[in-house]
């Protein structure tokens, strides 16, 4: 399947350095330097996912992530974003708002294209079974962690994660069935002199639901999650 790819930045160079590699690829690349351009390009493209910088003229990439998700025609759309910033408050603003994952740079060409790969699998994946199940069917679903490569894998498809992700599935997979605390979840994966918000722990659960499935991860109220 030639994959449509949307590649939003206000960097010539990295529309084209990007571009260039995706193309290599035989993805089928669009290119758009504002977030204005991006939403009238993305329209008539319709691509299977949108690769979006943050700091942008005209219109920020937080918007425009906001904005395409008001589109019922990218409904189906992974939004990824490329950005220099890290820190984990524009992270969380962007899963907020809809993305998919975010990665942040510089980040080797070689990898950003594998995690892309592996984004646009796990939307195909999730189509496919969507179609092949009856309305109320239950799928049961087998994840294994392959800790020496860093992926999920799930019926036998390859996931990646971004790092706080994978350390948190890794966690909670490591007992199953035992409820760990959200203060032993901070500890753990951010460690006890990082100060995060009180919602970050939830934002990466509901992304780690959404790729991994919703019947792995139970919440308990007022205490922690566990995994199952």
């Amino acid at each position: 399947m030639n994959y449509r790819i949307l590649l939003v930045d206000d960097e010539p160079d990295i529309l084209e350095f990007v571009g260039y590699n995706l193309r290599r690829e035989e993805f089928e690349v669009q290119t758009a330097s504002n977030g204005v351009e991006a939403l009238a390009v993305a329209e008539q493209f319709v691509p299977h996912l949108v690769l979006l910088d943050v700091m942008m003229p005209e219109m920020d990439g937080m918007e425009t992530c906001r904005r395409m998700r008001q589109m019922p025609q990218l409904k189906n759309t992974m939004i990824v974003f490329l950005s220099a910033r890290g820190e984990d408050e524009s992270q969380l603003e962007g899963f907020e708002l809809g993305a998919d994952d975010y990665i942040t740079k510089p980040v080797k060409v070689k990898l950003l294209v594998s995690r892309l790969k592996a984004i646009l699998k796990r939307a195909e994946i999730g189509e496919n079974s969507t179609e092949s199940s009856e309305p109320g069917e239950e799928v049961n679903d087998v994840i294994t962690i392959d800790k020496e490569r860093f992926v999920v894998i799930k019926n036998g498809q390859e996931i990646i994660l971004p790092r706080k992700e994978f350390q948190l599935l890794e966690l909670l997979y490591s007992k199953p069935q035992k409820v760990f605390s959200r203060e032993d979840i901070y500890a753990s994966v951010w460690g006890s002199q990082v100060i995060v918000g009180d919602r970050t722990i939830d934002v990466h659960i509901r992304k780690l639901r959404t790729k991994i499935g919703e019947n792995h991860i139970t919440t308990i109220k007022g205490v922690g999650y566990k995994f199952q």
